[in-house]
């Protein structure tokens, strides 16, 4: 939120790029792959502690079955606590603000204290469906996606409410926060399941009066799930479904970077290294590639 390909190539060389707005050509490397995870769904490298989470399902996404856990991660792929975190039931998107860990748990978002590795709290969200990604904002406000009611909740003071619902979201699932601006990436309109005539784009919701907007010109790219800034405007971006990895250029437009098959979930991305931890939910590993 199904099978890698063992025969992708170890390097991906991106066309040029269409114009002088965007960046220069980058190249994707993988330097390893991590086996073992329980339907691994989201990836957070953690600067400060020099670690990358994983959220393990290991379930359905949608039962609350308390067999759900976190790992902790070298950022070279090596499993340094396999159940770090455990008692949880279908983890997806993780935040850090400060010394605390965010979880979304379905239909709650659970409070984590890093140092102890404890839950400290369980913020319930009466009627939510599908907590999915998690992002925090300079103030340390916390925001999560209900991708099945299309509605964005927000942590503030110690009260978790409804922030927007908005049938505009498009099925909200990947969350950034860049300055005034929480950067979406939808889905698409579910029409059965979780299938989609017109796939998802990114969207960007002003924090200040919660207007929405596409990205660029909006043109449809896939079902989109994890989402991590490469900086001027342009991202990174996994479509589930369809398993690939994009680049999401300032207008909008996406260009295939890697396919590892449906599955391909939330992204972790290392800014200083250029390495993106990239979970793979169907098969149950860990890829890390390095993009330059």
């Amino acid at each position: 939120m199904f099978r890698p390909s063992l025969a992708l190539a170890a390097l991906l060389i991106l066309p040029l790029a269409a114009g002088p707005a965007e960046a220069a050509p980058r190249e994707a490397k993988k330097l390893w792959e991590t086996s073992g995870f329980k339907n691994p769904e989201s990836a957070l490298f953690d600067r400060a502690a020099g670690v990358v989470y994983v959220s393990n399902m290991n379930g359905e996404a949608m039962v609350k079955d308390g067999n759900g856990f976190l790992s902790k991660v070298t950022p070279d792929g090596k499993v340094s606590v396999a159940e770090w975190v455990t008692g949880l039931d279908a983890p997806k998107g993780l935040a850090r603000v400060g010394d605390k860990l965010y979880v979304a748990d379905i239909d709650r978002l659970v409070e984590i204290d890093i140092a102890a590795g404890t839950v400290l709290n369980r913020f319930e969200a009466k009627d939510a469906k599908f907590l999915n990604d998690v992002a925090a904002d300079p103030a340390g406000h916390v925001y999560v996606s209900d991708m099945l009611t299309n509605t964005i909740w927000r942590l503030a003071d110690g009260k978790f409410e409804v922030w927007l619902k908005d049938d505009k979201l498009e099925n909200p699932n990947g969350l950034i926060v860049e300055g005034d601006t929480l950067v979406v990436a939808a889905w698409g309109v579910m029409t059965d399941g979780f299938a989609t005539k017109v796939p998802g784009h990114l969207k960007k919701v002003s924090l200040a009066d919660k207007s929405i907007a596409p990205h660029g010109k909006g043109d449809p790219i896939g079902n989109l799930d994890g989402l991590e800034p490469l900086g001027d405007g342009i991202y990174l971006a996994s479509d589930w479904m369809n398993g690939k990895v994009h680049r999401i250029g300032r207008k909008g437009k996406a260009r295939e970077l890697l396919d590892l098959g449906p599955g391909t979930a939330d992204l972790g991305f290392d800014p200083a290294t250029g390495t993106a931890y990239i979970p793979q939910m169907k098969t149950g590993v860990l890829h890390g590639y390095k993009f330059e």
